[in-house]
């Protein structure tokens, strides 16, 4: 049953060796026959598990998204935040921490990877846009927040702030980050009708 835990191990570990040598290799150079040999495993054995690399590919951002996904969901449940300090730290849990998918992430930025780079945002955006409006919800119903579009302002938020932040896509000088960052933290308190520097006060402690 592929829902066994046996299935479940062996699956992972062709992810994780798959990761090492997306991350060391590069994707494009990577062959199947390379993660069959790291693995141990013959190609119909790989092949009962993912129908081709792109789809370890797929499965690997996935992964990485439901990392984040993990952490946004902690954070929200979290009593001891406010609503600010919620959605600031579900927007830090957003942050790639392990090198290997860092450079799996830069595998991403190139062209032939378009579609895959495409997906993760999608994915991301979908995943975690729920969880900051549900925060947004509970800020409301505290009389913090005032927010007649709470799901759809966060998904522009996201996007907005996954795409201007991503150093594969606008490579900028740090200050001019900075910036950016300043302004789409300025957007998203006026997004929930919230005093200026609500946030930046806060999220100036984490990212200076």
């Amino acid at each position: 049953m592929k829902a066994s835990k046996e299935y479940n191990e062996r699956r992972n570990e062709i992810l994780d060796a798959a990761g090492r040598l997306f991350s060391t290799k590069g994707y494009s150079k990577c062959t199947v026959n390379d993660i069959l040999n790291a693995v141990g495993i013959a190609k119909g054995t790989f092949y009962y598990y993912f129908n081709s690399k792109e789809e370890v590919l797929d499965a690997i951002i996935e992964r990485v998204t439901e990392i984040v996904v993990e952490r946004a969901e902690e954070a929200a449940s979290n009593p001891e935040l406010s609503p600010v300090m919620k959605m600031l730290n579900i927007i830090l849990s957003m942050r790639v921490e392990s090198e290997v998918d860092n450079i799996l992430m830069e595998e991403l930025h190139k062209p032939e990877n378009a579609l895959m780079h495409q997906k993760s945002l999608s994915l991301m955006v979908t995943r975690v846009a729920p969880i900051l409006a549900k925060v947004v919800d509970e800020g409301i119903s505290l009389g913090i927040f005032e927010s007649d579009f709470p799901t759809q302002y966060m998904q522009i938020f996201l996007t907005s702030s996954i795409t201007l932040l991503d150093d594969g896509i606008f490579q900028v000088k740090r200050s001019e980050q900075q910036m950016t960052l300043r302004a789409l933290v300025a957007l998203l308190e006026k997004m929930l009708g919230v005093a200026d520097e609500t946030f930046w006060n806060v999220a100036k402690q984490y990212w200076g």
